[in-house]
């Protein structure tokens, strides 16, 4: 006699508060940051772009930001349920494969708003997506190479976020000035990017990840990273200059040489210094970022 066959019950919705921890909020600020330097960049007033303007903080926070993380703990599942058993996927707390539909739902929900809001944040935000996903999905999984994954990290959260936000307010592709400028400020930050993974470098060689302080070495790592946050403000002081702005000129200047100042802290234990430089020279990093976007919006 054949026996009735066994169904499981599908796994309840998760509860909204581990919903909003599997976005990580935490992590929206960056790319909100970026998003209100592409704002003040465009030099564009609020008048009748109120909207618009809350359609981009919510697509560079909670939508493309939070859907990122939800994608990027759906697929590193199993190896959170090892090292991080706490967190709301492999803990349970979102069961089945909830996980894998909140991304979707959040996939689809920062394309309508991206549609609504423009043609060109709708390219950027389709261009977000897509590094989102392929950051921690196979076959892809950009963040295995620690060259093309801070890479992709640094260009969604700085690069695409400003563009979106000067994007908003233009209602039109942004100038040749601001996408040059959001550029280098992008290539920076893959220096940001790299000192998230001193923190790991045992646990990435144990994985498999190829992070560079695990491919160089921590210290030239380390240098390797220095350099890459320097040189591009350099890059972004002599293009203020030739294009009149001195004073936001001055002020990445100032943010500069005092980041130059902290990175000796740095390289004697990068993997010590690493969270502390990240609270000091991240912070005047993104603080130039700001004096440049006010240069190129005409406020200074």
């Amino acid at each position: 006699m054949a026996h009735p066959a066994v169904t499981t019950p599908p796994a309840p919705p998760p509860a909204a508060r581990d919903v909003l921890e599997l976005l990580k909020p935490i992590t929206w600020f960056p790319p909100m940051w970026a998003f209100m330097c592409g704002v003040v960049s465009s030099g564009a007033g609020f008048d009748g772009r109120w909207l618009f303007l809350i359609a981009g903080i919510a697509l560079t926070g909670p939508l493309v930001c939070g859907t990122s993380q939800a994608v990027n703990d759906w697929f590193d599942r199993h190896v959170d349920a090892i090292n991080e058993p706490h967190r709301p996927i492999p803990s349970g707390r979102i069961a089945g494969n909830w996980g894998l539909r909140i991304a979707i739902i959040g996939t689809v929900l920062s394309l309508i708003i991206a549609w609504v809001t423009g043609p060109w944040v709708l390219v950027a935000t389709i261009f977000g997506l897509i590094c989102a996903w392929g950051y921690s999905a196979p076959p892809f999984r950009f963040k295995t190479s620690g060259w093309l994954g801070p890479a992709v990290v640094a260009l969604t959260y700085e690069g695409l976020a400003w563009f979106t936000g000067a994007s908003v307010m233009a209602g039109a592709l942004p100038r040749t000035e601001i996408l040059v400028t959001l550029g280098l400020y992008s290539l920076g930050a893959h220096g940001i990017m790299t000192l998230n993974d001193f923190k790991a470098v045992e646990g990435d060689r144990a994985t498999g990840l190829r992070s560079l302080p695990v491919t160089l070495g921590v210290s030239n790592a380390a240098r390797l990273a220095c350099a890459t946050m320097a040189l591009p403000q350099v890059a972004v002081i002599a293009l203020l200059l030739s294009w009149g702005h001195q004073w936001s000129a001055a002020i990445v200047i100032a943010v500069l040489l005092a980041q130059l100042a902290l990175m000796p802290r740095l390289l004697r234990d990068p993997k010590a210094n690493a969270p502390w430089y990240s609270a000091t020279g991240v912070t005047l990093y993104v603080l130039g970022m700001l004096g440049s976007a006010l240069g190129l919006g005409g406020y200074l």
